[in-house]
């Protein structure tokens, strides 16, 4: 057995620097890249990732029993046993289970009339023996008899996809290897069409597989040329309309092809406009259009199918409601959207446009959406809810009594009293007055000031709900607070929220959050240093940046496969997102105030000689996303310069991508480790 380790590994320090626009970057760790990824065989690389996570369970070793009981409690909170509310699409009842102990599910189904139960896809016996399992896609075909799916094995996020016969359960021959995202049935269940990811993981083709046929005689129904889109595909709400989508994080284009006739000459609906957005429905020979093009909150309208670029408005534009998307059904249609913040879900009319039945639901602060709800000829919809203090619910809204039925409650076995606890809206002024939404949870018996964790992201117009978790509990049990900062960046208050965390104003996201734990310091909801974060992805640039700008309001931070190395990834186009990610972050080789700006805050870049806070990083060898290196090289460059005796741990998973570890149970096991760390830098008992 090899001995633990005394002291943290030290990265070699190999010269390297780049240049551009006349200014020159050094980069003594940029040699943590394997020339040859994504492939990473270098063993001067793996050993140094090796040293680090010994290090990482070295000096967690003497919290292994918190961390475990931390797992077990975690665990316990979770019914094992347990199974979804089962759903009706054509003949067919659908439902998933997971059994006692299982760190997967099982896929099942039930003739709508009567039957036997039938297991469809058993992902426990999938994954057997591997250390990671991930399904991607799942598509029962029309008629009902075969089942399209994708899975991958490795966290690189390239699935394989296979069909299975459920009239037999035998596997057809048909694999295709390297897809990402849907598997979309078509021309009457004789063709598959799916996206492949190219050597850059980018999906710039849409494919059309026939059955039973070799995959190098598969067929290209759209190429996208410009690098930096992608391309998807999906059917309409009535399944009669192939969708065909590129775009960008600003920008889109609709292609429609009959489905029954895949090969058919595909119909633009308009050509793509820099910084307009759409996605599209039909019915009845009308295009609904969702866009953004008159209005930054979006409109919805509508376009006759023999002229798809004629919009007229049907839902106008407002700077109260941002509508966020639409849902198509026969009878009715539903849009979706959020009012200051919180969602909201009307249902509407295709006979009486000034009918419009708003759904209520109970409490101030919460989270809410459409379910499943498969088929077009719906009567009853299937809801989601819940709050930072409400397990989430599955709901049944019956359309014509505007009536509300509760069909499951998660359930938590180790009990939960809700009574226990309160959740608070708040909102606290950023530096430039701006009042920035903050959602708390706390147990109504918490001590003033103390230790409070504090959530963000900030990125991509994606808002961060003020939904339950089960494993927060294990921080609030403990005398946390947790918030939730919903800053600039994220859509959480429309698109102009989004508008004002991007590009030139990026560093809006990262002052927001450092003045939300100001204002709850100041509001003695906790004290400086009493403040857990975190934040993945890009909430991990987060994390990057106010532990540079603000080191000393945080006593431990976790930082998930953190985006740190925003300036040399940005400046790679060879990497699987750069040119896509251009539009949110700026172009910095053919812009210099790009590379100004992005190098000014870069967490990687603006790692200084000064003390930092209790900091865990974590990163996916497999990651496609946030490439392992960045924060390998993070952590290499926070040892060499930072002036604290801190604690400073990086792990990798050797075996997972972006998301850890898969399984319901294994991936708790990483938040049992967190959490303990938290609790540990925050000398919290318990």
């Amino acid at each position: 057995m090899s001995e633990s380790p005394i002291r943290p590994p030290v990265a070699a320090k190999k010269p390297h620097s780049v240049t551009h626009h006349g200014i020159t970057v050094t980069d003594d760790y940029a040699w943590l890249r394997d020339p040859g990824y994504p492939e990473v065989s270098d063993p001067e690389i793996l050993d140094h990732l090796k040293a680090e996570n010994a290090w990482f369970e070295a000096r967690m070793a003497g919290q292994q029993g918190r961390i475990d009981a931390l797992f077990k409690e975690m665990r316990a909170r979770i019914k094992e046993a347990d199974k979804s509310v089962p759903q009706k699409d054509g003949d067919y009842l659908y439902w998933i289970e997971f059994e006692e102990g299982a760190e997967y599910k099982k896929w099942w189904r039930r003739p709508f009339a009567g039957g036997e139960d039938q297991l469809i896809l058993d992902e426990v016996a999938l994954a057997a023996g591997k250390e990671y399992f991930r399904l991607e896609a799942l598509s029962v075909s029309s008629d009902g008899r075969l089942l399209a799916w994708s899975s991958d094995d490795n966290g690189s996020e390239r699935y394989t996809a296979r069909i299975t016969d459920l009239s037999t359960g035998e596997l057809l021959g048909d694999v295709i290897e390297g897809t990402l995202g849907p598997l979309v049935w078509v021309a009457g269940d004789r063709g598959l069409v799916y996206t492949p990811a190219n050597e850059q993981w980018r999906t710039d083709r849409v494919m059309l597989h026939w059955l039973g046929q070799p995959g190098e005689g598969d067929i290209e129904l759209y190429r996208e040329l410009d690098e930096g889109f992608r391309s998807s595909a999906g059917l309409s709400a009535n399944e009669q309309w192939l969708i065909l989508s590129a775009g960008d994080h600003e920008t889109s284009e609709v292609r429609l092809v009959p489905a029954d006739d895949p090969l058919a000459p595909p119909l633009l609906v308009r050509a793509r406009q820099t910084g307009v957005e759409y996605d599209v429905d039909e019915r009845g020979g009308t295009l609904y259009i969702h866009t953004n093009d008159t209005h930054e909150n979006f409109r919805l309208a509508t376009a006759p199918l023999a002229d798809p670029g004629n919009w007229t408005t049907l839902i106008a534009g407002s700077d109260d409601f941002y509508l966020t998307g639409f849902d198509l059904f026969r009878d009715f249609y539903v849009i979706e959207g959020r009012v200051r913040g919180l969602d909201r879900i009307e249902v509407r009319y295709y006979d009486d446009p000034a009918r419009i039945e708003p759904i209520a639901f109970p409490e101030a602060s919460f989270s809410a959406g459409l379910g499943d709800n498969p088929e077009w000829a719906m009567d009853k919809l299937r809801l989601s809810y819940e709050s930072m203090v409400s397990p989430a619910s599955v709901v049944e809204y019956d359309v014509a009594g505007r009536t509300m039925t509760t069909l499951k409650v998660q359930e938590i076995p180790s009990g939960y009293d809700a009574s226990l606890y309160a959740t608070e809206r708040l909102e606290i002024a950023a530096r430039d007055g701006t009042a920035i939404p903050v959602s708390i949870v706390y147990r109504k018996d918490r001590a003033a000031g103390g230790p409070l964790h504090l959530y963000g992201y900030g990125a991509y117009g994606i808002a961060v709900d003020p939904g339950f978790s089960t494993t927060r509990l294990s921080l609030v049990d403990r005398g946390f607070a947790y918030a939730i900062a919903h800053i600039r960046g994220g859509d959480d208050l429309g698109r102009a929220w989004y508008k004002a965390g991007k590009l030139e104003k990026r560093t809006n996201t990262f002052t927001d959050f450092v003045d939300v734990a100001r204002g709850l310091i100041a509001r003695g909801y906790t004290q400086p240093g009493r403040i857990s974060i975190s934040g993945g992805s890009a909430g991990g640039e987060l994390m990057g940046a106010v532990i540079n700008s603000d080191p000393g309001l945080w006593g431990a931070v976790a930082a998930h496969v953190p985006f740190v190395d925003v300036l040399a990834t940005m400046l790679d186009p060879t990497l699987p997102l750069t040119p896509g990610e251009w539009p949110e972050w700026g172009n910095p080789i053919e812009d210099k105030a790009a590379f100004e700006l992005i190098r000014s805050y870069s967490p990687y870049d603006q790692v200084k000689a000064q003390g930092y806070p209790p900091l865990l990083v974590t990163a996916g060898l497999n990651d496609p996303r946030v490439t392992y290196w960045e924060p390998a090289k993070w952590v290499a460059r926070l040892r060499e310069l930072k002036t604290d005796g801190n604690e400073l741990l990086l792990k990798t998973n050797m075996g997972a991508g972006h998301g850890g570890k898969s399984g319901r149970f294994e991936s708790l096991k990483e938040t049992a480790e967190e959490f303990a760390f938290i609790l540990w830098q925050l000398g919290v008992e318990g």
